[in-house]
């Protein structure tokens, strides 16, 4: 909708990751360097973690599409809580190696030769796991045992990256894990975008979709909208996903601070609201500091359930504005001075 009004190819905001929009700011440049210190090494483990939105599935498929697929046998699991044999099996899934009957054993002596095979074929085994803050010490310790495994005397039979959020550092730090620490060749820490990041990453994503400065942007806006965000890729989406519609929907083309406030302020009481209404805990922890699938689960269809509502509220406030418009003669409402008058009235009507 908004990307007619603004004349844009595309939507520039979009949550999938999507390749046509990686950015790279200076922690992501950092990022890269590691990754490909670490497989250069080519053997061990390398760890990137980074808070949640911080870009680090984007980081990781940026990377795949630029290793030389000759040289490395890539596969990919992303994690729930599953116990060491379910990640065995998934390895084995992300490898497309057939689990006959299901035994551990039997797995792992086919997991054995896959490796054996791929050297042979002068090919370097690589995993990804992704959302690794998920596996359970158990997990990580099959895999490093994996990870043990020699080729021949000179290099490891697999590397492994290990991608997650915030927590895994502190499930790296656990005593039982020292000997996979040990294994680390490489690791870093995705920061957030600096305040000049986050124009630039605004920037970058509209000109993908060939904005041709509709709406303009003021500076005060991108200083707003790196303080609403804290300059994580994910919130800065959401937030200007939410900004485009807003100034789409009440006739503008500019954006200035208050409208950024404003509507900042509209997700936050949203957030608030939800959490209030649901108990849901933010990032889906149990009181006793444990994660729970039924937990996780519960979270995600509360967002679900938050995103229907979001969707409901714009839709009433689109038939408001298409009826303002044809009472006009077919004119566009005048901006409103205070943005968050009918963001206000929308909650009251509930």
């Amino acid at each position: 909708m908004y990307d007619q009004y603004f004349n844009l190819s595309g939507l520039p905001f979009r949550l999938s990751p999507d390749a046509r929009f990686y950015f790279e700011g200076e922690t992501h440049r950092k990022a890269k360097a590691y990754l490909t210190y670490g497989l250069n090494q080519g053997e061990g483990f390398v760890v990137i973690t980074g808070p949640i939105g911080a870009g680090k599935t984007m980081l990781i498929r940026r990377m795949l599409n630029e290793l030389d697929r000759e040289r490395f046998r890539t596969g990919t699991i992303v994690t729930t809580q599953l116990d060491a044999t379910d990640t065995l099996r998934m390895l084995a899934h992300a490898f497309d190696i057939v689990d006959s009957d299901g035994s551990k054993p039997d797995l792992v002596r086919r997991l054995e030769q896959f490796l054996v095979d791929c050297h042979a074929g002068g090919q370097q085994p690589l995993l990804l796991v992704d959302e690794a803050q998920n596996l359970p010490v158990s997990s990580l310790e099959e895999l490093r045992m994996l990870s043990n495994l020699e080729a021949d005397s000179s290099r490891s039979a697999m590397q492994i990256v290990l991608v997650g959020q915030d927590q895994f550092r502190r499930t790296l730090a656990s005593p039982d894990l020292e000997q996979l620490r040990q294994r680390v060749v490489a690791a870093h820490h995705l920061a957030p975008l600096s305040a000049s990041e986050t124009q630039d990453y605004v920037l970058h994503r509209l000109k993908q979709v060939d904005w041709m400065g509709d709406p303009a942007i003021g500076d005060e806006a991108f200083a707003a909208i790196h303080a609403a965000t804290c300059g994580i890729p994910r919130r800065i989406n959401t937030l200007c996903t939410r900004i485009l519609l807003f100034s789409a929907l009440d006739g503008r083309h500019h954006i200035d601070g208050p409208t950024v406030d404003a509507v900042a302020e509209e997700l936050r009481q949203e957030s608030a609201a939800l959490l209030a209404e649901t108990g849901v805990e933010v990032e889906g922890a149990s009181h006793d500091g444990s994660r729970t699938d039924l937990t996780e689960l519960q979270r995600r269809l509360d967002t679900v359930e938050h995103g229907l509502a979001s969707h409901a509220r714009t839709m009433r406030r689109a038939v408001e504005i298409a009826a303002r418009y044809f009472a006009n003669g077919g004119q566009p409402s005048q901006p409103s001075e205070h943005p968050t008058v009918d963001a206000e009235a929308e909650r009251g009507t509930g």
